[in-house]
């Protein structure tokens, strides 16, 4: 009783606090899966809004806030840690969009229940994969945290959205960008030279219908490849959670 007691003399806090922790369900790549029943989304960030309320002071003062702009300034923050989670696993997409482009497989594309958009079949395989690996090495973890150190870094009501904040927002797009790029340099560079193979083929021996053979002879090698080079995937999931902690760290260091 003890602890409700606290959570309701403190109930404008905690309310302010549920604001920020329902923002990183905005955009999050664990919390805000449409597989998750919206009943345990709402609990789980009550569950963590009663939990950080009691970590916080209790002599903050909310009484000089503009309500409006507070709750504005307190979503934001939490839809920004969420969304430099989610943009970084975004370059499993790019890099799916480009090898699909490469093998022959854009013109199949798959519904993302998630984002209920079409994306790309080895895009959406990668993501799950790497979805996973997350979930195996407690990375959704990494985003919690983040969220209980921002009541530190950025007390509430003091989240200023400055051009240094725009600016690593945009570096997190360029570098989700690139990423994506290079994880997908093997197979650009094996069908490339495919490619140059059967324009050879194709001048060599005119009677070869190069199209009829172009198209299973590159899904071949590139599944293939894909399967080979499976070790850079993993290597690269390593580097983006990696990026995903330094550019979260960035972000409440700056705002």
């Amino acid at each position: 009783m003890d602890t409700i007691d606290l959570i309701f003399k403190s109930y404008e806090v905690f309310l302010i606090v549920f604001i920020r922790t329902s923002g990183i369900f905005v955009f999050s790549p664990l919390f805000n899966s449409e597989n998750i029943p919206n009943v345990f989304k709402v609990g789980l960030s009550l569950a963590l809004s009663g939990l950080i309320t009691l970590t916080l002071p209790s002599s903050i003062d909310l009484s000089n806030q503009i309500l409006l702009i507070l709750i504005f300034k307190e979503l934001m923050v939490g839809i920004i840690i969420g969304f430099i989670a989610y943009i970084f696993f975004t370059a499993f997409y790019v890099m799916g969009q480009i090898i699909d482009m490469k093998i022959g497989f854009s013109m199949v594309s798959v519904v993302d229940p998630q984002s209920k958009i079409q994306v790309p079949l080895t895009g959406n395989l990668f993501y799950m994969l790497a979805f996973l690996l997350l979930l195996g090495i407690n990375g959704h973890h990494v985003i919690i945290h983040s969220l209980i150190d921002s009541f530190t870094l950025i007390p509430i009501g003091t989240f200023v959205y400055s051009e240094e904040v725009f600016q690593i927002i945009l570096k997190a797009f360029i570098s989700s960008f690139e990423i994506g790029f290079k994880l997908s340099t093997p197979i650009i560079a094996v069908i490339f030279l495919t490619d140059i193979v059967l324009g050879v083929l194709a001048r060599t021996i005119p009677q070869m219908n190069v199209f009829v053979v172009g198209m299973p002879l590159k899904i071949l090698i590139g599944v293939f490849i894909l399967m080979i080079a499976l070790p850079i995937f993993f290597s690269g999931v390593g580097s983006i959670f990696d990026m995903i902690i330094t550019y979260l760290d960035m972000f409440l260091k700056i705002g």
